[in-house]
């Protein structure tokens, strides 16, 4: 018999209610098993198992921990799934950008992400057509997932920089919510960051650097320009810190602190917005092509010194701390899997954090940092939820492949994995764990 989800069933006796959703016997991380009843995209009510009535229908959730959705604050969309082919690396046409901005959206979906952004690289050749297309396959997800763009220019200063502010301008009328950018790369990093700063107070938009943070000095300046800017301020991967003596390590922790700046870790390593940078310290020329072994652009040298932001330095400093994917198959990594428990897993078995600890980083201080609403399991929030088969956290970031979706109140995605076992009195007789309920034929010789 081959294994099924739970799946939404009528509920027997009552008039349907299409609007109406009720979770039966979810299990939440205080060890409750609770009915969870979802309407208007929004929890109304939490009770004990058996005690809501369920109006429309309801979902069988025993054996699954209910968790709130996790976030993607710092994806690439456009340059996501480019990894080298045997066809050579990926197009940027706007058609081909929009193709794979919904792939990655919804692979990342699958995984529970219910609300991304996107880092979306703006001038060159492609000028605006990158943020185009991704702002059409935001448009073509709705109701699916929320998909922010962050427009994300290349230069900004001098007489290079003049199309570059226009660019950045005209994607913020187009649809982009966030104004980004990479400071480190332009030749004047603190005009550069002073443009991004005074583009996103001018049309009240969000602001999400890219920084390696590597320059004290240069960190520094950024903290104190940033600080109490609103609607805020993220900087990532910020991977240089750790590789700062601790007492200047320290020092920069304490100034990000106090500017009230979220820092967004990478627990996969860096991105491709970063690693450029060192790809300009070798000497390539701005004007020309990628020094030998670079395939373009939107990679970073092999070997290019990868990490991850000393988180534990970070939050004893009262730094707020989020975690991201960053690159989802593309050169910089081809292995990226796009997958927030992943970043919380990492986080967790390096002992930065505890367990439930790394899930908010993905899930909690992730959805903060996008200036989204605070998702708990309980009457009144945002129906952004994450089914993952298991009963305690730390089971569902080691093992969490069964996974129900739930965006607005509404199931959305659904990935069921079965594990099985030949027939052996030995699987028998201990009860070995499985994904789902099936059986599994003769394996044969």
């Amino acid at each position: 018999m081959p294994d099924s989800q739970p799946q939404p069933q009528p509920s027997e006796g009552v008039p349907a209610d299409t609007t109406a959703l009720v979770l039966c016997g979810a299990r939440l991380t205080d060890g409750r098993t609770v009915d969870v009843r979802l309407g208007s995209g929004r929890i109304e009510a939490v009770g004990t198992a058996g005690s809501l009535a369920a109006h429309g229908t309801r979902l069988d959730l025993a054996g699954y921990l209910l968790l709130p959705a996790p976030a993607e604050p710092h994806a690439h969309s456009d340059t996501a799934l480019t990894a080298l082919t045997p066809d050579g690396p990926g197009s940027y046409s706007p058609e081909d950008v929009q193709r794979r901005a919904t792939e990655a959206t919804l692979l990342q979906l699958g995984h529970g992400a219910t609300a991304l952004r996107s880092h979306v690289r703006i001038g060159d050749a492609q000028e605006l057509g990158r943020m185009e297309a991704v702002l059409q396959a935001r448009r073509s997800l709705r109701g699916l997932a929320d998909l922010t763009a962050v427009a994300v220019p290349r230069l900004l200063t001098g007489l290079a920089g003049a199309d570059g502010l226009a660019m950045l301008r005209d994607a913020v009328k187009m649809g982009a919510g966030v104004v980004g950018g990479c400071p480190d790369l332009d030749p004047d990093p603190a005009g550069y960051a002073e443009a991004v700063l005074g583009i996103a107070a001018e049309h009240g938009c969000p602001v999400d650097l890219h920084t390696d943070g590597d320059d004290p000095v240069r960190l520094a300046r950024l903290a104190a320009m940033a600080g109490g800017l609103r609607p805020g301020v993220a900087l990532g991967p910020c991977a240089g810190l750790a590789r700062l003596p601790a007492e200047t390590a320290a020092r920069a922790a304490d100034q990000l602190a106090a500017a009230g700046v979220t820092v967004v870790c990478l627990p996969q390593g860096g991105c491709g917005g970063v690693e450029r940078a060192d790809v300009e310290r070798v000497g390539a020329d701005r004007r020309g092509t990628p020094p030998p072994g670079v395939a373009s652009w939107d990679s970073g040298p092999p070997g290019a010194e990868r990490g991850v932001a000393p988180v534990q330095l970070l939050r004893a400093a009262g730094v707020r701390l989020a975690a991201g994917s960053g690159a989802l198959r593309d050169v910089s990594n081809p292995v990226g899997r796009g997958d927030p428990l992943e970043a919380a897993y990492l986080l967790a078995s390096q002992g930065a954090m505890r367990a439930a600890d790394a899930y908010d980083a993905v899930s909690g201080a992730a959805r903060a940092a996008m200036g989204l609403p605070e998702v708990r399991v309980e009457a009144g929030f945002p129906a952004e939820l994450l089914a993952v088969r298991g009963e305690r956290i730390e089971g569902a970031l080691s093992l969490a492949y069964s996974r129900i979706v739930i965006h607005r109140g509404r199931v959305v995605a659904r990935t069921s994995a079965v594990r099985e076992y030949c027939d052996s009195a030995a699987a028998v007789a201990l009860e070995l764990p499985r994904q789902g309920r099936s059986v599994l034929g003769n394996p044969g010789p």
